[in-house]
């Protein structure tokens, strides 16, 4: 059963995620997304939080798991018995981040493999820092996140200026 790891923030989920997601669960038998409970910036959305709206943006997709998680991504990978660790890419800048990360993880694990998958045109742009911006300056962001979290990113942030 091939199964590959979808790990990230998620602060919060956005539909360029699960855009992601739904062409990965296309290729593999499951899909276990990781909700990284440390990561070395700010949250917005607790872990449990986050956890709580990945599982509900992705409930749709049947061969799909969301788990949280902490430490290293290959080791949760190895956990899990996936072969695959799955990284979407949006821009030049994006590459190089992961780019060096995929060379760390090889040296980590040299037995998982490193996939990318590169955003849907509709989603280059998106990124769930400048989503949590615009909102905060009254911009309409509805298409570009489920609305369980358009409603949680509200409750957190405000609706934004009239």
């Amino acid at each position: 059963m091939a199964r590959a790891l979808y790990p990230g923030t998620f602060d919060p989920i956005t539909m360029g995620h699960v855009d992601i997601v739904s062409r990965v669960a296309a290729l593999f038998d499951k899909v276990i997304i990781g909700v990284y409970d440390t990561p070395s910036k700010e949250l917005l959305f607790n872990l449990e939080e986050r956890t709580a709206m990945t599982k509900t943006a992705v409930e749709h997709i049947p061969n799909v798991e969301v788990h949280p998680y902490h430490g290293l991504t290959v080791e949760f990978a190895r956990r899990l018995g996936a072969t695959v660790v799955i990284r979407g890419l949006r821009t030049g800048s994006d590459f190089e981040y992961e780019f060096e990360m995929a060379y760390m993880n090889k040296k980590l694990a040299p037995d998982i493999e490193s996939l990318y998958m590169m955003s849907s045109l509709e989603y280059q742009f998106v990124s769930s820092s400048i989503l949590k911006e615009v909102l905060q300056l009254g911009a309409d962001i509805t298409d570009l996140v489920p609305p369980h979290v358009l409603k949680a990113l509200r409750e957190k942030l405000g609706p934004g200026r009239p």
